[in-house]
């Protein structure tokens, strides 16, 4: 019995967690413009900072800040201020994450850049692609969170990567697949987007899989089981997000490829 119970003794703190987080989310979402580049540049630049802080050297803590800072003005003059080249900010994020890191610099970058383009690429589909497309987003990545998160811990099984992330388990990295397949199905029946949707649902939700697994690497790189503990029952920002940095960056890619079918603008 105590050992079911320490199975699910962080479902309470994640569910109110989630619970808060999904309604500031949509509410943001539907409100757009500021407020929307607001939330994403505030949650951009905390998961650079606890990016930074993890990865950083010792005493490393005014660094941490002044990069999330960095990370902040980029989103911020990407989208808040045209005038303004604001890509030229974009290297000075990530420079100033490569030579502070005392553990894989190179990786620490490379997942510093997924991040600021997430952010960016946030605030260009919700004002490009309208509502549906950032709802199908997040519904992508919450499904296969969800999914995985209950049926991995019920189900459990042989381990998806377990060198990396010991607690991912093939029966919640397939679960996840379905609940995204699941979401997709649901917007194609009310007639948010187009059947092609259906496919690209999972193919999503492996990119936010492999954003997860991402950190995971960083995290045992640098000897720590949360990013922080900002969000009760989650850990870190960067804990709860991750997913939906490697899922918005395979969107981007995607899109480059072809019309996203879902979303009507607005």
């Amino acid at each position: 019995m105590a050992g079911a119970a320490d199975r699910w003794a962080d479902l309470k703190p994640r569910l109110i967690s989630a619970a808060v987080m999904i309604a500031v989310g949509v509410v943001e979402i539907v409100l757009g413009g500021w407020p929307f580049l607001v939330l994403v540049g505030a949650l951009i630049s905390l998961m650079i900072w606890e990016l930074a802080a993890m990865t950083g050297k010792p005493q490393g803590g005014r660094v941490a800040i002044a990069i999330a800072c960095l990370a902040a003005l980029a989103i911020l003059f990407d989208e808040g201020w045209p005038s303004v080249p604001s890509w030229w900010v974009f290297p000075f994020v990530i420079g100033a994450i490569a030579v502070t890191p005392r553990i894989q610099p190179v990786a620490t970058s490379v997942l510093a850049a997924a991040i600021l383009v997430a952010g960016h690429g946030l605030f260009v589909l919700r004002d490009e692609a309208g509502t549906e497309a950032i709802l199908w987003l997040i519904g992508v990545v919450i499904a296969s969170d969800v999914m995985g998160y209950f049926v991995g811990r019920i189900v459990g099984g042989p381990k998806f990567w377990p060198a990396i992330s010991p607690k991912k388990t093939w029966s919640g990295t397939v679960a996840g697949w379905i609940g995204a397949l699941g979401v997709g199905v649901l917007f194609v029946a009310m007639g948010r987007g187009e059947p092609l949707l259906i496919i690209l649902s999972p193919i999503v939700a492996f990119a936010g899989q492999m954003g997860d697994i991402a950190e995971s690497w960083i995290k045992r790189r640098a000897g720590v089981k949360d990013s922080s503990h900002l969000i009760p029952g989650h850990g870190g920002v960067m804990d709860r997000f991750d997913a939906l940095t490697g899922a918005m960056v395979a969107v981007m890619v995607l899109g480059r490829i072809i019309q996203l079918p879902v979303g009507f603008g607005g």
